[in-house]
């Protein structure tokens, strides 16, 4: 496996993790010790993850935008009307 699919496949993985763990901290039978050590997981897996998008980002050489779009002054005329 090449590292830009593990990369793909760890991003992939942590917002499966994200995603399950926000199902369960909805559960009214966790315990308030239990929600805070899960939120506080969440925190680090967030981190993480951000981590692992940059680093695909910068792997890619960033989105593909267009140019851009330079400002310029626009050349006006007055009319006078007689």
């Amino acid at each position: 496996m090449t590292q830009p699919e593990v990369l793909d496949q760890n991003i992939r993985a942590l917002q499966e993790w994200l995603r399950n763990a926000w199902v369960q901290l909805s559960d009214p039978a966790m315990t308030t010790l239990s929600r805070r050590e899960l939120r506080s997981q969440m925190k680090q897996c967030s981190a993480d993850l951000r981590a692992h998008l940059q680093a695909a980002s910068a792997r890619s050489g960033g989105p593909t935008a267009m140019p851009a779009r330079t400002f310029e002054k626009p050349e006006l005329r007055l009319l006078a009307w007689r």
